[in-house]
């Protein structure tokens, strides 16, 4: 099992449950609003993306969520059994909000690729969406929603590590939550998560071995993604398969 992590989630939850709407208006207003940086043009949401899967031998990582995958973790709650316990709740979130839409299809295709399935003894890395859920921890270096310009923050711009509001998310939340786990294999989604992930494994909280590098953004507005993909294919199934000869799996 899985534990809940930084909660907020009992400071909104009965909220959640109340609403009647989860239209852009009623997510992206003040009642939901964590964090401003009006100078920077970054507003900083909450969804209910708290929970960890300490036992996960894969983690996906993602910048932040956008605003379909914040819709639809409130959807997750807004449509779930209020006497579930929080942490059945929360799973449920992250397995049917966390990079829904067509970037899932796009991220099983190319993990499937790299055979990771094989590794971790299931068909297709499509089931660590469904039945396969506790193999896998999905997570995003800012946990919760950030939008830059009213926006989807892509990652680029501004600098995470050089823009304090953002890293003190990626220090106080992303980093206690990754360091929780058992050295598990992080996939990194894109060159901006790349980035934190090596900043952390220079600092010691992860390990070098542990990350999966070349791993392109499986956004479907990645122009690269297919030609990076096929650059680094055979490298990262090396990477995959010396992670899983260190740490067995």
């Amino acid at each position: 099992m899985g534990i809940v992590g930084h909660s907020m989630f009992d400071q909104y939850k009965d909220l959640i449950f109340s609403l009647s709407d989860n239209d852009e208006e009623t997510l992206k207003s003040e009642t939901f609003l964590l964090e401003r940086d009006e100078k920077k043009q970054i507003e900083i949401y909450y969804a209910p993306f708290e929970y960890i899967n300490e036992k996960a031998k894969v983690v996906l990582v993602g910048i932040t969520p956008g605003w379909y995958q914040m819709r639809q973790s409130f959807s997750a709650v807004m449509s779930s059994d209020p006497q579930w316990a929080d942490e059945k709740i929360l799973n449920e979130v992250k397995k049917r909000a966390s990079f829904s839409g067509p970037l899932r299809k796009n991220l099983i295709t190319m993990l499937d690729e790299l055979q990771l399935q094989n590794h971790l003894g299931v068909t297709s890395t499509g089931e660590l969406f469904g039945e396969a859920n506790h193999l896998v921890h999905l997570v995003s270096i800012l946990s919760y929603p950030v939008f830059y310009k009213g926006k989807n923050f892509n990652g680029a711009t501004p600098n995470i590590l050089k823009t304090e509001i953002l890293k003190k998310y990626v220090l106080q939340n992303f980093t206690k939550e990754i360091t929780s786990l058992n050295h598990p294999l992080i996939i990194p989604l894109g060159v901006n998560v790349l980035r934190v992930l090596s900043v952390l494994a220079e600092s010691g909280d992860v390990d070098q071995r542990q990350i999966l590098k070349g791993f392109p953004h499986p956004s479907g507005g990645n122009g690269h993604r297919h030609r990076l993909f096929a650059e680094n294919k055979e490298a990262m199934k090396q990477q995959i398969e010396q992670y899983f000869r260190t740490y067995g799996g």
